[in-house]
């Protein structure tokens, strides 16, 4: 018996829901420091010394600085890519247990200018 149209087009959009959901929430990109993992816009990905295994230790103010890459509500874990409860309730991404951010002073995609502030802040690398 064929599925009426609404059916069908309701079970593609679940299908599609859930293969984006698995997504990596970032790639890799070249840069003039080697290899980095980028978000979506290409810009630099870092880590924090400060973080614990899968514990963001950048809350409040340090965020205007080191924007979380924010995950969603509903975002699962797909190989290293977890994703992570905040301080705040919200949740953000984490590569290998190393939460990710973005840097306020990154302009373009491929900059890096976030290597190596205060000596705890460093790309996150694949």
């Amino acid at each position: 018996m064929p599925r009426p149209p609404i059916l069908a087009a309701a079970l593609l959009l679940l299908a599609t829901g859930a293969a984006l959901a698995q997504t990596a929430p970032a790639t890799t990109a070249d840069t003039a420091k080697g290899k980095a993992l980028v978000d979506a816009k290409g810009m630099t990905l870092y880590v924090f010394d400060k973080d614990a295994t899968s514990k963001s230790n950048c809350n409040g103010a340090c965020t205007q600085n080191w924007p979380p890459l924010a995950a969603a509500s509903d975002a699962r874990p797909s190989g290293d890519w977890s994703a992570i409860a905040r301080e705040d309730g919200s949740r953000m991404w984490a590569y290998k247990g190393h939460p990710l951010y973005t840097w306020k002073n990154d302009k373009a995609p491929g900059d890096t200018s976030g290597d190596g502030v205060n000596g705890v802040w460093h790309i996150a690398r694949p």
